[in-house]
């Protein structure tokens, strides 16, 4: 096997990202501004020649982030495989994706009909119990089953791997294991189709990732990382004021 790279991406600006009162909007759509994002990301990505995979979360707003930010990819022929352990981390309507059928029917008639991959998706994947539970335990579980996921896709792959994978703000920190920048008011570090590089870390029974060198140098420059106990407590923070807002919760574990 080559070498795995993932570039990971945030979906674009949605209309429940403008005001708190459009959370309760279930599965929202991208906002104008949010498609113009898209093709902004579209233009400026580098690597759209070496992307061999294109990966999302199933929710509305990041399978048409990653449709319309990787056009020439999709007009190659890869298809969008939507993988639900990407999904949005609480149990609000906006956070909360659509039902298969729907989800059959939006991406079979169209623009993208036949572009999104849908065969991962099953009846219970937006219940939000049990495994799919806004308990920090059960993110944590699916993040990890996600990485252990892409990591299997790449090693059925012949040569270098670049999976292009679109989710969301709050769940990439748990996705990442890295916690800079959640302490900001919108709730993450990432801004809207903000994408960043990171590779396996060898050996790793987590599946864990790092960072490239390339690509935290061109956010940050040489400024210092978040030691482990950063990462920590930056973490127990912000879980505990998602448990005080409403958006983490173990009741439906």
């Amino acid at each position: 096997m080559g070498k795995t790279t993932l570039h990971l991406v945030r979906h674009a600006q949605g209309y429940h990202n403008l005001n708190t009162a459009n959370h309760s909007l279930p599965d929202p759509d991208l906002t104008p501004l949010g498609e113009q994002q898209c093709a902004t990301l579209a233009s400026t990505f580098p690597f759209h020649n070496r992307v061999t995979h294109l990966v999302a979360s199933p929710l509305r707003r990041t399978l048409y982030t990653c449709l319309l930010s990787f056009p020439s990819e999709v007009s190659n022929g890869l298809k969008v495989i939507a993988l639900p352990e990407l999904q949005e981390t609480s149990d609000l309507p906006c956070d909360t994706g659509s039902s298969p059928s729907k989800l059959q029917d939006e991406f079979s008639e169209g623009r993208f009909a036949g572009a999104v991959d849908l065969r991962l998706i099953h009846e219970g994947w937006n219940s939000k119990n049990g495994k799919w539970s806004p308990a920090s335990s059960a993110i944590e579980r699916r993040a990890r089953e996600a990485r252990l996921w892409l990591r299997n896709l790449a090693s059925r792959s012949e040569g270098d791997v670049e999976i292009v994978v679109v989710t969301h703000g709050g769940y990439l920190h748990y996705f990442t294991e890295d916690w800079e920048g959640a302490e900001r008011g919108t709730g993450t570090g990432w801004e809207n189709t903000e994408w960043r590089s990171y590779e396996f870390v060898e050996g790793s029974g987590e599946a864990s990732l790092r960072e490239t060198r390339e690509s935290r140098e061109r956010r940050r420059g040489t400024e210092r990382g978040l030691t482990a106990d950063e990462q920590r407590e930056l973490k127990a923070s912000r879980e505990r004021e998602w448990r005080e807002s409403g958006f983490q919760s173990d009741a439906k574990l």
